[in-house]
């Protein structure tokens, strides 16, 4: 019986995406862990994965890439040998088929004998397909190292070398595409659908400086960064501060399970934010290779749909080019974002009218009016700014 292909559902809140390209073409054979096709979410793109075999067979005017799909969509079915394309209608009887959302699903029929037709066209990944429109190269003829001969980027590579083509910094794939054009959505989205409000306040971060040191001096690994100790804090935060732990949505305010940091990442193909779930409940060793492994992985676009969503609160960190205050935009249907300005060595005035050098920073809190007033969204702030003047003392816990 013909399985059908549908649409997958990449996140709890995702109801539509963009397709992408079909990764094996319309007459192949696929075999269950095959990625066939390739969808765009709000914030990744994700190549989806058969979990089950057979013949691959596309839907007349199905999807073509940059359609916008909605979850559940008919796009295909897999088929045995000599079998009918049914008729693609509401009231088709063929079983449907999971894909990547649900990998514990059985197979369903089994294609272990089927070839690939040599008249095949190779199938190419999506970051080996906009290397090779970067560079010009035509990947048709090429021969991949991947499973069952599908083209990656290093083969890409290895064309582009042979060829005497430079593969420097300013042939690398540009900051524009799909992923840009969901980033300027969201952005517009968040623009266009909160009361946004920005609040700024300074810390004296002289603790927090030495403190690192101390991590430093001890000679322990890994060595966790300014941005490791302040997610850790803010999640320690915000469980005093449920409120600013919250999402909004048409039916109103949503308390979530879970303190979860989105941290805003510069990458290549454009800012991604990949999430440090349970801030609060992960110790600082934990949370410092878990934001290292995901800042590797987004940059390297290797991130998953899981690993880049179910966020609750964002960190972005400007600090790092010397930039002191900024308005951050709220990352929907989340309620606050906090922006971590650069750290800088000024005299103070403390008490007694004393002068000292002390580290100071400043921190730039956006917020959404519609679900948390002026005097909350301060009082978190605030003791933010505690937590970092004091960080030993929070940490204990």
């Amino acid at each position: 019986m013909a399985i059908e292909i549908t649409i997958p559902r990449l996140g709890w809140s995702m109801d539509e995406g963009t397709f992408g390209e079909w990764l094996i073409g319309d007459g192949d054979v696929v075999e269950p862990g095959d990625p066939i096709f390739t969808l765009e979410s709000e914030k990744s793109v994700q190549e989806i994965e058969s979990v089950d075999g057979g013949i691959l067979r596309l839907v007349p005017g199905g999807p073509e890439e940059g359609d916008v799909v909605t979850v559940g969509t008919l796009v295909g079915f897999l088929l045995e040998e000599n079998e009918e394309l049914p008729v693609a209608t509401e009231s088709s009887t063929a079983e449907a088929q999971s894909v990547s959302a649900a990998p514990d699903t059985k197979s369903l029929i089994k294609t272990t004998n089927h070839k690939r037709t040599s008249h095949s066209k190779p199938t190419i990944s999506p970051r080996a397909a906009r290397l090779a429109k970067q560079l010009g190269i035509d990947w048709a003829d090429i021969k991949g190292s991947g499973k069952t001969g599908r083209i990656r980027e290093r083969d890409i590579m290895a064309v582009s070398q042979s060829a005497g083509a430079s593969a420097d910094a300013s042939s690398s794939p540009g900051r524009n595409g799909s992923v840009r054009s969901v980033i300027a959505k969201r952005m517009l989205h968040s623009a266009q659908n909160t009361a946004a409000v920005t609040l700024t306040s300074r810390a004296d971060a002289t603790n927090l400086v030495s403190l690192r040191q101390q991590f430093k001096s001890s000679g322990n690994t890994p060595v966790p960064a300014y941005q490791d100790i302040l997610i850790k804090l803010t999640g320690l935060v915000l469980r005093r501060h449920p409120n600013m732990n919250c999402l909004w949505s048409d039916e109103g305010m949503i308390q979530p399970d879970g303190i979860h940091i989105g941290i805003a990442v510069d990458t290549e193909a454009g800012l991604l934010v990949p999430v440090v779930t349970n801030a609060d409940q992960s110790s600082l060793s934990e949370i410092s290779m878990r934001t290292k492994s995901l800042i590797d992985r987004a940059r390297q676009c290797k991130c998953s749909a899981a690993e880049l969503s179910g966020g609750t609160f964002t960190i972005t960190n400007l600090g790092a080019y010397g930039i002191d205050a900024f308005t951050p935009i709220i990352d929907t249907p989340q309620t606050a974002i906090l922006g971590i300005g650069a750290i800088h060595r000024e005299p103070v005035v403390l008490d007694g009218d004393v002068i000292a050098a002390r580290d100071q920073m400043t921190l730039s809190l956006t917020f959404d009016h519609q679900v948390v007033d002026g005097a909350p969204a301060a009082a978190f702030l605030q003791t933010i700014c505690q937590a970092i003047e004091n960080p030993s003392a929070w940490l204990i816990d």
